[in-house]
């Protein structure tokens, strides 16, 4: 599994996003989600009503085929959607109209920034990867350590990063069956569980409490390495060894 950078990702230190904030001390993290609403244009923003963030290429790859399916159930939902990102007109035109339609809810900016790509990982309570196939993936990541809960499809390395919430451990909301509804019960879960604040607040002290970055990384391969260098220097130890020993039966068990 690759690693991260968390340099210029912690939102205790970031200097693009409205207010820092750590695990000990999340009351930042508010103050971020209501200069993100204010920022993409919602009037009145409802502080209770959960974000989720996208921050994404627009296409089929990315799962967005699925987010347009549910894209009108979502709507009726009490949540808004903040997307950010170009790639295949028919869907930058299609969310573009989805805005024009909901001005409030669903909020698209089709560009890419960097700076608001912080801002959403910051102020959003969820963070939404469908994506049909994806190797690695780093978008979560980012999302937990800013206590901003993925949902994610079982693949690739959303599977790897991202464990189930269950209540106690876990870190997001994953389903497997790459379809409309498997998406949409998988949102209409971590809403349902936003609402509960106990469990939210136990959520979002997992995702932030992980650490995936390079030096974690690097001490598993090291293991990885150093297990494989013992097992072919005992395999060059048992090559040397009479046929007929002991020793050499159970070097090649």
């Amino acid at each position: 599994m690759n690693g991260v950078d968390y340099e210029p990702w912690d939102p205790s230190t970031d200097k693009l996003i409205a207010a820092n904030y750590s695990p000990d001390n999340l009351k930042g993290k508010m103050l971020c989600k209501k200069a993100l609403l204010e920022r993409m244009g919602a009037r009145q923003p409802v502080l209770n009503r959960p974000v989720i963030g996208v921050v994404s290429r627009f296409d089929r790859q990315k799962g967005f085929d699925l987010i347009a399916d549910i894209a009108e159930q979502l709507m009726s939902m009490s949540l808004y959607i903040v997307a950010l990102g170009t790639g295949d007109p028919t869907y930058e035109e299609f969310f573009r109209a989805l805005a024009a339609k909901y001005p409030d809810k669903f909020l698209v900016k089709v560009a890419y920034d960097n700076t608001l790509a912080h801002q959403i990982e910051a102020g959003s309570d969820m963070f939404l990867m469908p994506s049909r196939y994806e190797p690695c993936g780093l978008n979560q990541i980012y999302s937990m350590k800013y206590g901003t809960t993925p949902i994610v499809r079982a693949t690739g390395g959303l599977d790897d990063t991202v464990e189930p919430f269950d209540g106690r451990s876990g870190t997001g909301f994953k389903f497997s069956r790459y379809s409309p509804d498997a998406l949409l019960s998988a949102i209409r879960e971590a809403v349902e569980t936003y609402h509960r604040p106990a469990l939210w607040g136990q959520l979002m002290h997992n995702c932030m409490q992980k650490d995936f970055s390079w030096a974690v990384s690097a001490a598993e391969y090291a293991k990885i390495y150093e297990r494989q260098r013992k097992l072919r220097l005992d395999a060059k130890a048992a090559s040397h060894l009479p046929a007929g020993t002991s020793e050499a039966r159970l070097a090649a068990v």
